[in-house]
């Protein structure tokens, strides 16, 4: 079997994330199954050696627009080979390889790094102290056209032309490498990557049932059985018989998988050929009606390359036209348009007229297109409105640390350390406003979560007009430096519950967390920040414990199944924390730094 390419590309969306990366490959974070005795190679930035963070925020600034909030900043890229090709003689032989075979194909795969990706191609590294050699490439997706970092315009994103873009991708390494022997894999396969563990398996649990008839093999006289059986299992010739037998059987096991898995595929094919000419059809219908047959309704001639006749001269070109009589000169674009102009009659009119000559989905597709054309002009010159926070009123702050820290039980240092950061103050109304912020490098506030404090009993809360519930979160982090990666997130259902929660976890702890926290409140699934949350390893879910706390905690599962359900013991964190009230004056105080 001819040795097959291997190239794979993640997707970096914080600059956490970046550094994460980067300590794993320069190995300055342990690395179980790394061989520290062996040395890595830097193919690509070794004049280098900031941290790639540093890199990559250099590159980035050069732009001329930041990146939007969810943007990728950097695409980690994976290069290898299947072992067939490192070490032809024995593939499972795991950690050795032909030098020689090793060069041509870094070599080989720098070039082709250089050639596709040039200076966006920051860094390169060759890792020879794993099992087999591969390469971790580090790109900065820069679109040059639009002044942005854009991953799919450079890799593709979700979708069909997503698919394609990766299938070029993967076409364009394979070329690069054919000259060494070195194919593609099937186009469309859902195979696999043998693990080298499973080759093992496969190689070493073959009986030991060799035909042998070389002499050499055979009994001695004299010889007792277990003798006999114990010299021919030790002896290289008979070893190298059983495991060829081996891989034979390995090999025609994965045949048969890979004939399946093409079976599949085909079906898979069908079944999405089915879905695009399902597409394609809808796509028609919702096309606008051919204005050339719109002219010929109208009773225009065709002459000379233009439409002519009740004083018109029209040029037709597309989804447009423009009318070159004297009297007329006048342009515009799609059926409605066009009957408009040439029967002198309203939209409205213009529906019924196309109605009586093309039917009702032939009113429908001339419709439905000019509501599109009305909506992109909307949407490219009506200016947004940005959204503004409430106005903070100062006088009236301290009636609202003392709702807080008073009838809430907050810790009065972390309500002022909130209040200092700004992510929550007071409004005119004495509401306590809570900052909605994105996720972005630099969190801007995009929403605010009012609670009213006035009063014994006030039960008001609500959002301020022009929040985005979907991209906006209260959020603070405890624990860590501020630039370590966050390892851990709680999803509460309110801002005050998730500062009960944190404060819950300082009291009982003593200390903030070790390790980097964001507390986060969500009070719905539909606005969690999937993408941003899906790589992180712990998340815990601490709705409240009722039937729609349960309900969402299950929603959030199935969208990041490494979350685990948290229950409070009281009706809310807010209560519980209440509760441990008494408990918690008669314990020290703890003062420290509980820097966000």
């Amino acid at each position: 079997m001819s040795p097959l390419t291997i190239l794979r590309i993640e997707k970096l969306k914080t600059f956490g994330n970046v550094a994460g990366s980067d300590d794993h490959v320069t190995r300055n974070r342990e690395t179980p199954n790394a061989d520290p005795t062996r040395e890595n190679v830097r193919l690509i930035g070794g004049e280098d050696d900031r941290a790639l963070e540093e890199i990559v925020k250099e590159k980035i600034a050069t732009l001329k627009h930041r990146p939007r909030h969810d943007a990728v900043l950097c695409t980690e890229m994976f290069l290898s080979a299947s072992p067939e090709y490192f070490r032809p003689v024995d593939p499972s032989l795991s950690g050795q390889w032909s030098d020689e075979r090793m060069q041509q194909w870094a070599i080989a795969s720098r070039d082709w790094l250089v050639q596709n990706y040039g200076s966006k191609c920051v860094r390169a590294e060759l890792h020879l102290d794993e099992s087999t050699p591969h390469i971790h490439a580090y790109i900065v997706p820069v679109n040059e056209k639009t002044g942005r970092v854009s991953h799919d315009a450079m890799f593709g994103g979700r979708g069909g032309q997503g698919r394609i873009k990766l299938s070029k991708l993967q076409d364009s390494y394979a070329a690069a490498l054919a000259p060494l022997g070195i194919e593609r894999g099937v186009k469309g396969s859902k195979a696999t990557h043998t693990k080298v563990k499973e080759y093992y398996q496969a190689v070493n649990s073959e009986p030991l049932t060799a035909f042998i008839t070389n002499n050499q093999l055979a009994p001695t006289p004299f010889e007792s059985a277990r003798n006999y059986v114990a010299r021919i299992q030790s002896d290289d010739q008979f070893q190298a018989i059983n495991h060829q037998l081996a891989d034979r059987s390995f090999m025609a096991e994965r045949l048969e998988r890979a004939e399946q898995r093409a079976r599949d595929s085909e079906k898979e094919r069908q079944r999405l050929e089915e879905i695009v000419r399902s597409l394609e059809l809808k796509t028609q219908q919702l096309r606008d009606l051919a204005l050339e047959d719109v002219a010929w309704e109208l009773g225009l001639h065709h002459d000379q390359g233009r439409w002519k006749s009740h004083g018109h001269i029209i040029n037709i070109d597309g989804p447009k036209f423009y009318d070159f009589a004297p009297d007329q000169q006048k342009g515009g674009g799609g059926a409605i348009d066009l009957v408009m102009h040439v029967n002198q009659c309203n939209l409205r009119q213009a529906v019924v007229w196309l109605h009586e000559r093309f039917g009702e989905s032939g009113a429908e597709r001339a419709a439905i297109a000019k509501t599109k054309t009305v909506a992109a002009e909307i949407i490219q010159l009506e200016p947004r409105t940005p959204f503004q926070l409430p106005v903070e009123d100062k006088s009236k702050w301290s009636s609202v640390s003392n709702y807080l820290t008073q009838k809430r039980g907050i810790p009065e240092n972390f309500v002022e350390l909130l209040h200092k950061r700004g992510l929550v103050y007071a409004d005119d109304q004495q509401n306590a406003v809570f900052v909605m912020r994105n996720l972005g490098e630099e969190p801007q506030a995009i929403g605010a979560f009012l609670r009213g404090t006035r009063g014994e009993n006030n039960t008001f809360k609500g959002y301020e007009k022009g929040t985005k519930r979907r991209e906006g979160w209260f959020y603070f982090h405890l624990g860590g430096q501020p630039t370590d990666p966050v390892e851990k997130v709680v999803l509460l259902k309110s801002p005050i519950d998730a500062v009960s929660f944190a404060m819950l976890e300082y009291q009982l702890r003593g200390d903030v967390p070790p390790n980097r926290t964001l507390y986060m409140a969500v009070d719905n699934p539909k606005s969690l920040p999937v993408e941003e949350l899906q790589n992180i390893p712990n998340i815990q879910v601490a709705f409240d414990p009722d039937d729609e706390g349960n309900a969402a905690a299950r929603v959030v599962k199935e969208l990041l199944p490494q979350s685990k359900r948290l229950k409070c013991k009281a009706d809310d964190w807010n209560q519980q924390l209440l509760d441990y009230g008494q408990q918690l004056k008669q314990q020290p105080r703890h003062e420290e730094d509980l820097s966000l």
